[in-house]
């Protein structure tokens, strides 16, 4: 089967720059944010430096809805009239949104076979995986090859995100596993992470001043990476560009990634992490 004829669909959390979904014709399917009466299709009708900007000063806090089953029907439907013969579909983990699940409502109302992955991560967890799925496709990989390289991926894959406040994981729900954390909400700067088997979020470090969150953010996710092996590290941020280009020199400096990509994290994301948080994900090449 030509590469052509395998579609790959994901949804608005991945997090790639546009020139990568561009590049490898990725689809993506976007989440919902609303805000006081007005919704936004994330990704799509508004801009994440906007969006940052608005977070600070906005009365109302946003929220979030996951894709309806009839987004990834259509989504589906369009890469059939394109000529696709299979469909791989990667999404944010089951354990964060239902996405997934709107997504396998859909499959059983489409005549081609869809292979849905659950990424258990999001940002550039998912983005990391989704990439490595397309470059799989570029060499030719059938849809078990390319589920097979995405596992292998997710096995290496590590995220980690330094909170500016955990005051919007409070407001949004998402607390979860990082409940222990809570002492003085307004003033701390927690790390956590993303549990790439469960899919959920744990608790890593709790600093003081945000100068000393980054160091902490650094060093402990270099301590899971093998440094002996090539290197694909992403730095997400939440409108926090410098923060995000000194750790970039830092990495280029100190660890020589054979990829490094800087990212705004979506607003559907941002919701939850708030302004200038900032992520390091990535992973060693078996």
């Amino acid at each position: 089967m030509t590469i052509e004829k395998i579609a790959i669909i994901t949804d608005s959390t991945n997090n790639l720059p546009a020139e990568f979904i561009s590049q490898y014709q990725i689809n993506v399917v976007p989440l919902t944010i609303v805000i006081g009466s007005q919704s936004y299709l994330d990704g799509v009708d508004i801009h994440p430096e906007e969006f940052y900007q608005r977070l600070i000063v906005e009365k109302n806090h946003p929220t979030t809805s996951q894709p309806a089953p009839g987004d990834f029907l259509a989504a589906y439907q369009n890469a059939k009239d394109d000529g696709a013969e299979q469909i791989v579909v990667l999404t944010i983990s089951s354990a964060m949104s239902g996405t997934m699940e709107s997504a396998r409502m859909a499959a059983k109302n489409i005549d081609i076979p869809v292979t849905i992955i659950d990424s258990k991560s999001n940002t550039m967890g998912l983005g990391w995986q989704v990439l490595a799925c397309a470059r799989a496709r570029e060499t030719g990989a059938s849809v078990n090859e390319m589920v097979t390289i995405v596992d292998n991926v997710r096995e290496n894959l590590h995220l980690h995100v330094l909170l500016d406040t955990l005051e919007f994981l409070f407001k949004g729900g998402r607390i979860a596993g990082a409940a222990k954390l809570v002492n003085n909400v307004l003033k701390i700067k927690p790390q956590i992470r993303v549990n790439h088997v469960t899919g959920s979020v744990e608790a890593v470090d709790i600093s003081r001043t945000r100068a000393k969150a980054i160091e902490s953010l650094y060093s402990t996710f270099i301590k899971k990476l093998d440094l002996t092996k090539p290197l694909r590290i992403a730095i997400l941020h939440n409108n926090a560009l410098e923060d995000a280009k000194a750790l970039a020199e830092k990495i280029i400096s100190e660890l020589k990634p054979i990829e490094l990509i800087i990212a705004l994290t979506s607003p559907v994301l941002g919701v939850h992490t708030g302004p200038n948080a900032i992520a390091l994900s990535g992973y060693s090449e078996k």
